[in-house]
């Protein structure tokens, strides 16, 4: 397979930018948004095969762009990129569809093996919340 064509979503130029950089040398960025429906729009449109997926975007959040854009565009993969590690917003995202979730934080040591995972059809989490999660888990077995 050949690099996978890849749509841009956040509502931070800057971050837009950065990720566009990273990217780049393994990927083909067809296009950014700043915005839900626009990201709704573009991948109808663009038909990418990976759309890199902020929580927080305006007009709509990115778990309803995601239900929206699996819903009419045929095998994209949604991968969501975030600051937002409360267990419940990451469950919600993976409910939504979501092939995985990168915390923002890590998106430097991450973002290319998510992507590369995602699209060998596996998923992936930031390594930082499986072990909060398990630690969490850990945590709540030993006051048993």
């Amino acid at each position: 397979m050949g690099r996978p064509r890849v749509l841009l979503a956040d509502d931070h130029e800057l971050l837009l930018g950065a990720f566009e950089k990273l990217l780049t040398p393994e990927c083909e960025i067809v296009g950014q948004v700043a915005d839900g429906l626009e990201a709704v729009d573009a991948a109808a449109r663009l038909t990418p095969d990976l759309i890199l997926l902020d929580i927080g975007l305006p007009s709509i959040n990115g778990t309803e762009v995601a239900r929206r854009v699996l819903a009419t565009v045929s095998g994209v993969r949604i991968l969501f990129l975030s600051a937002h590690k409360e267990a419940d917003i990451v469950k919600a995202a993976l409910a939504a569809g979501g092939h995985g979730y990168v915390l923002k934080s890590q998106a430097g040591d991450d973002l290319l093996a998510a992507i590369e995972m995602i699209m060998q059809g596996r998923t992936f989490v930031s390594s930082r919340l499986a072990t909060e999660s398990r630690s969490t888990t850990s945590a709540s077995r030993a006051k048993l």
